[in-house]
This record gives structure tokens, C-alpha cells and sequence, in this order.
């Protein structure tokens, strides 16, 4: 039995078709917005780091990172708050599970090592607290949980 060459030559193109770095790309953009309670806090600016790179974005605002496994970790400063700290998880998009199907272990292998097989959320959003009040002694000023009767 024969293979049409007409079929012979999309294999190639299915087995591409599956393969995040085609679709999506190694680059994701990404909303990133700074909380204190259920207030927003516009103006923190806060840095993007992964093992793929530093990125660097004032709230509320978008920036374009490189996909990665690793966790992004966001830190926002913004005068009159503590500084906080955020890790975000990415997680494995499913077509990189097809790509095992189309691309086979090469093309899962380009995915996995670019980071275009992961993704990380679209919306970030950090929590922020304002520094603890500070008493005319320097200690801690009194709140509900720290009083005794």
C-alpha cells in the first residue's frame, strides 16, 4: 500500500498542529493589580521574577513575561505599605499533552524547555498591608488580639 504524497506531506503540518509554541508563543501578558483588604493600591511598583527573567511593572498595569515552570514571585513596595511578597504557580496548558500526541517527544520537548507549554494567571493580584502602628514607645500600638484585661 501506497502513501498519497499529498498525505505524505501534511504529517509535518498535523504534527505541528498541537504544539504551543506555535499557538500561544513562549511570551504570556499579564494583568498585575496591588490590594490593601478589598481597596485597591494603585502606584506599587512590583518586580516579576522567575528562573526565565526580571520584569518590572507599576499597578495597575500589564507586562510581558516569559512562560516558564517555575513560579513567578511578585514583590510590591509603595510608600505607607509593608513590602509583600507573592509567589504564582504556572500550570501545564493541555494542548501541550496533545503535543505528545502530534509532535511527539520533540515537540514536547521544545514546549516544556521554551515554556510554552505552561501558563501562569492572567490576573495577578497582590496583597498588601499597611505597617503595623508603632506606639509613642515604640511598641506596637494595642489591637484587638495583643489586649489584656
Amino acid at each position: 500500500m501506497r502513501f498519497p504524497k499529498s498525505l505524505f506531506n501534511l504529517l509535518p503540518m498535523i504534527a505541528l498542529a498541537g504544539c504551543a509554541s506555535i499557538v500561544d508563543g513562549s511570551n504570556q501578558t499579564l494583568s498585575v493589580t496591588t490590594l490593601s483588604g478589598n481597596q485597591p493600591v494603585s502606584g506599587a511598583s512590583c518586580e516579576l521574577k522567575s528562573n526565565k527573567g526580571t520584569w518590572y511593572v507599576t499597578t495597575p498595569g500589564t507586562v510581558t513575561v516569559h512562560r516558564g515552570y517555575d513560579a513567578l514571585n511578585a514583590t510590591c513596595t509603595k510608600a505607607g505599605y509593608q513590602t509583600a511578597t507573592q509567589a504564582f504557580d504556572s500550570t501545564t496548558k493541555g494542548m501541550a499533552f496533545g503535543n505528545l500526541l502530534f509532535g511527539g517527544v520533540i515537540g514536547a520537548g521544545v514546549d516544556m524547555s521554551t515554556g510554552a507549554a505552561y501558563d501562569y494567571p492572567d490576573v495577578l493580584t497582590v496583597n498588601m498591608q499597611p505597617p503595623a502602628a508603632i506606639s509613642a514607645s515604640g511598641a506596637p500600638a494595642p489591637t484587638a488580639e495583643n489586649v489584656t484585661n
